[in-house]
């Protein structure tokens, strides 16, 4: 009686300890060895059937990244340079060294999205994005994450469960794509260690990390 006390003492001890979330300095210890200061925006892989999917997020990644205090190599610099280059398929620099991209901008970090997934249905837009954070001097992934979201278009009148249907299908129609690609990128950077310009810069590293790979509901006034 006693062995098997002792076991599920320990079984419970360890799911307990594995639903621990890693702290920040744990999970992204990169980040806060290399300390990067800047970062340069490659244009987005998109894999969808969606042409516009790739505007969409690389117009919209400059703003969650300066606010949580780095420096953004312009984009709309970096892309015309990009493409001049030939360098405007991402993907092909996802395996190879990035020191080039360091001289050329001077940027600590290479950051890559891929687009898995980009759908609607009549009350729901789902998308599914990987964000790789790549230090161009080591090469190293520093930071990566990978959410599917579904993105809530509804809409309630009040009026009756057909005025509301009627309604829904055509406020998702005339959803902005753009912000689904803003509410994507800022609650996934909410897990972003922050940069030198912000003041949690060095002592948010205690916090706990999110989940690398999650799912989540959101809507037009998530932050």
């Amino acid at each position: 009686m006693r062995k098997i006390i002792l076991i599920t003492s320990f079984g419970i001890l360890l799911l307990t300890s594995c639903s621990t979330p890693a702290k920040m300095s744990d999970a992204y210890g990169g980040m806060y060895s290399e300390r990067p200061l800047s970062i340069l925006i490659m244009p987005p892989i998109n894999r969808t059937t969606n042409v516009d999917a790739k505007e969409y997020f690389h117009s919209t990644l400059n703003v969650p990244l300066a606010n949580a205090g780095y420096y953004v190599v312009p984009s709309f610099m970096s892309m015309e340079i990009l493409k001049r280059e030939s360098a405007y398929d991402a993907e092909l620099f996802l395996s190879s060294p990035l020191t080039k991209f360091q001289e050329v901008f001077q940027a600590d970090i290479a950051i890559f999205t891929i687009i898995h997934k980009w759908s609607k249905s009549y009350s729901v837009v789902r998308v599914e994005v990987e964000y790789i954070l790549k230090s161009t001097k080591t090469n190293e992934i520093l930071y990566s994450r990978r959410g599917e979201v579904n993105f809530n278009t509804s809409v309630s009148a009040g009026a009756g469960a057909l005025l509301d249907i009627a309604l829904t299908a055509v406020n998702t129609a005339a959803t902005k794509y753009v912000d689904v690609a803003r509410v994507t990128n800022m609650y996934t950077f909410k897990d972003l260690p922050t940069g030198k310009y912000s003041p949690s810069f060095g002592v948010d590293g205690q916090k706990p990390a999110g989940k690398k790979v999650f799912k989540v509901a959101l809507n037009a006034g998530s932050h």
